[in-house]
């Protein structure tokens, strides 16, 4: 099976959608796939006036195939196809998986000329499905669960770690609270040197390195004092995969959703905290204060996330989903993965 892979991480790497990025890079690499990335061509004054700011890209070279797979981290990524000239008469079938699928103004035209698209969230399926005419299927986000677990048990001299967007009320009360120096506690937030640019997978492995010797691992779901006028949704983000497979205790406010219940179900997954951020801060010095009844916790958050979160799990439904055959590189990491979660067993 000849396949292509579409997807924007090697032109436009961001921190916050590399976890997205990695499906691609998967995908091509299990298929032997062709993996392109377009040139965003930028937006002219006249179409920033008009408030048309759909993105418009270079073309791309290619010559087609059997399949077409976009990976989008937004619906807006799917006129990424635009950027193949004739892109229906090129390949036998299009495809993709799109993130943050709750954005429906960021569906565009060309949404109508993929064969499906899968969303992540079960109540994002009507919108697409109903007004381009498509199949449209739900698969939650995954991880790279091989590539990020830990080996080993490492000592966890980080207290406290936020990265990301975190509500600017409990920012203030942590960094007040925690950067005192009569705290024992050490509260790491904002680690990343560059949230773009060339440097994003360097600094990718050095967050990882930071989770494995972080205690507790902060999280809040998107409506918490929320910033910018972008609508929100309650997803479960990769930070909160990324902390648990990374044997932290993950603690915040977890999103009252569906997809939370279903992806998050283990005992202990997730401790809610206050949502009064002083009272928040007490909460989290009571649990660093009991280390020693955390430990089985922390290897099943692990074991969970490698059972059942890892992209190659994904992808494995996506070949049951089209049709695909199952490539040997899938089997065998697959068995990789299963190896590795043993290693975590409570």
């Amino acid at each position: 099976m000849r396949m292509t892979v579409l997807y924007a991480g090697q032109r436009s790497p961001h921190a916050g959608w590399a976890a997205i990025d990695e499906l691609a890079l998967i995908l091509a690499r299990l298929f032997e796939a062709e993996l392109l990335s377009p040139a965003t061509k930028p937006s002219s004054p006249l179409r920033r006036l008009a408030r048309r700011q759909k993105l418009q890209f270079f073309p791309l070279e290619c010559a087609g195939g059997d399949v077409l797979f976009v990976v989008a981290r937004g619906p807006e990524d799917l006129a990424m196809i635009s950027a193949i000239r004739d892109v229906r008469g090129k390949f036998n079938t299009i495809h993709a998986f799109v993130t943050d699928s709750y954005f429906q103004a960021g569906f565009c035209a060309e949404t109508a000329l993929f064969d499906s698209i899968t969303v992540t969230a079960h109540d994002d399926i009507d919108f697409p499905a109903r007004k381009f005419g498509i199949q449209v299927h739900q698969l939650y986000q995954g991880t790279d669960a091989l590539q990020w677990a830990p080996r080993q048990a490492f000592a966890r001299e980080i207290d406290v770690m936020s990265f990301g967007r975190t509500p600017p009320g409990y920012q203030s009360a942590m960094t007040q609270a925690f950067h005192r120096m009569d705290s024992p506690y050490l509260y790491l937030h904002s680690p990343l040197g560059n949230l773009s640019g060339p440097t994003v997978q360097v600094e990718r492995a050095m967050l990882f390195k930071l989770l494995h010797r972080t205690r507790i691992s902060l999280a809040f779901h998107l409506l918490i004092e929320p910033q910018g006028e972008r609508p929100r949704s309650m997803m479960v983000t990769s930070r909160w995969l990324e902390s648990l497979l990374s044997g932290c205790l993950v603690a915040g406010r977890r999103p009252v959703s569906r997809m939370a219940d279903e992806m998050l179900d283990w005992a202990g997954s997730t401790t809610e905290l206050s949502a009064v951020p002083e009272e928040a801060v007490h909460e989290l010095q009571l649990l660093l204060a009991d280390e020693e009844t955390h430990q089985q916790q922390r290897r099943r958050n692990v074991r969970n996330i490698i059972e059942r979160h890892d992209w190659r799990q994904r992808i494995q439904c996506l070949c049951v989903l089209h049709g695909w055959p199952v490539p040997r590189a899938l089997q065998d990491e697959l068995q990789q993965l299963e190896a590795l979660a043993q290693v975590w067993q409570d």
